[in-house]
């Protein structure tokens, strides 16, 4: 049965952690980082710092990467699962020095709950870093110019130690964009003015603030899977009672409500659930340790069931779900909001082959880049073949449905520029 906090379609609800919904608008803010670069504000994420001798030891036993090889100020995209391999959050780990490291996201939480309830030799606190992704082709210029250093050594997943208006911070190579980009991370009290510095001399670079509206058409683009916008959270197993009772306890409303929607039905709350195979995180997961969700994982490394694809929707069936709002004979169909759903939940549509159900639709919208509607897609590999003709039903259930062919396309959809050689930028 479905938790009582998970919602259907819930009525008025809307937040935006990003600043303002639009700053330009949202057309020619998903241009910039194509054409010229963009600065996003990531400042919300929660970031929590553990040191001690066994950190090392938590974050192997508690995520499907390896640790073998982790140089002080190298990062890694950290999964973690639970008992059956489904993820239960990821985010951004960084070693700071031998012993300290730096993670960001909600698996800050799980990740301090196992060494609460473990025997680790860790001290952990929550800590307050501003966040700001700088991405795109004129990112790497701005950023030189605006801390006078060159930052073209810092190799992808690593971080320099940058200055910029007075302020030291740490500049991470990665780009959630698919672009050359930047995070920039220092102390949050120091924000303001780093923001406003970074405004000031992208001007002449053509930096664009990102606005809520805009911010997951690069997630939907590049193929980078959101929490709650992708899948849920593997945390509402009966294994995982006391964990979820202490994460509802110590989250905000919006953290810890789970709301989904679309035309995709389930009896059981683990149908929205999605492991790292099936997100396309498959080459992160390392077996050369113990953690939790190995035996699961081995299983399904060994004989994968679904993968990650993009759809492309046909344009004259989405078309015709804006056109049925302009006819005055019949209910319309429902919305499609542009570029994106804003209200904050999971949109998860039925997938079709024929009269059999092969995927599930997330993430839908609206790329200008392509000008074309999209979506990521958690598909059975039989039927993963790039080009594939399938169907999405559109509409909750009980309301009046659209079926939208689409087409299976590769997952990153845009070419993937995030590794380029900053040496020839």
């Amino acid at each position: 049965m479905l938790p009582s906090n998970l919602r259907k379609v819930p009525e008025g609800y809307f937040t935006s952690r990003w600043g303002m919904p639009e700053y330009t608008d949202w057309i020619d803010e998903s241009m910039s980082w194509k054409e010229t670069c963009s600065i996003g504000d990531w400042s919300f994420l929660w970031e929590r710092r553990f040191k001690g001798p066994d950190a090392l030891k938590l974050f192997s036993d508690t995520s499907i990467n390896s640790f073998a090889k982790f140089d002080v100020l190298q990062s890694k995209h950290v999964t973690h699962t639970n008992q059956a391999g489904k993820v239960i959050a990821e985010g951004i780990l960084t070693r700071l020095s031998d012993d300290e490291y730096m993670l960001f996201g909600r698996g800050t939480f799980w990740v301090d709950y196992i060494r609460r309830n473990g025997n680790y030799s860790v001290t952990s606190e929550a800590d307050d870093w501003f966040n700001f992704q700088v991405a795109g082709p004129t990112a790497l210029a701005l950023l030189e110019k605006a801390s006078g250093a060159n930052l073209r050594d810092i190799k992808f997943m690593r971080s320099g130690e940058i200055e910029i208006a007075g302020c030291r911070m740490l500049a991470l190579r990665q780009g959630m964009s698919g672009e050359i980009g930047f995070e920039l991370q220092g102390p949050i009290a120091e924000a303001p003015q780093v923001y406003e510095h970074l405004i000031s001399v992208g001007q002449e670079f053509g930096l664009k603030k990102l606005g809520g509206r805009a911010a997951f058409i690069n997630h939907l683009e590049a193929c980078f899977p959101t929490i709650v916008t992708d899948y849920l959270p593997g945390i509402f197993g009966a294994e995982m009672a006391e964990y979820l009772a202490e994460f509802r306890a110590a989250m905000p409303a919006f953290a810890s409500t789970f709301n989904v929607a679309g035309s995709f039905e389930a009896d059981d709350i683990s149908a929205w659930y999605r492991s790292p195979v099936e997100l396309g995180w498959g080459k992160n997961i390392k077996f050369d340790h113990d953690f939790i969700g190995r035996k699961a994982l081995e299983d399904e490394v060994a004989n994968p069931r679904r993968v990650m694809r993009t759809l492309v929707w046909n344009g004259d069936d989405v078309a015709d779900v804006y056109a049925s709002l302009f006819r005055k004979d019949q209910k319309p169909y429902q919305f499609m909001e542009m570029p994106r759903d804003q209200r904050g939940f999971m949109y998860a549509d039925k997938v079709l082959l024929g009269d059999r159900e092969i995927g599930v639709a997330t993430s839908r919208g609206y790329s200008y880049y392509f000008k074309e509607m999209l979506s990521l897609c958690v598909i059975d590999v039989a039927h993963a073949e790039i080009g594939t003709d399938v169907e999405v039903i559109w509409g909750n259930p009980g309301d009046r449905q659209k079926v939208i062919r689409a087409k299976v396309a590769p997952a990153p959809y845009k070419q993937d520029n995030r590794r380029a050689d900053l040496s020839k930028v």
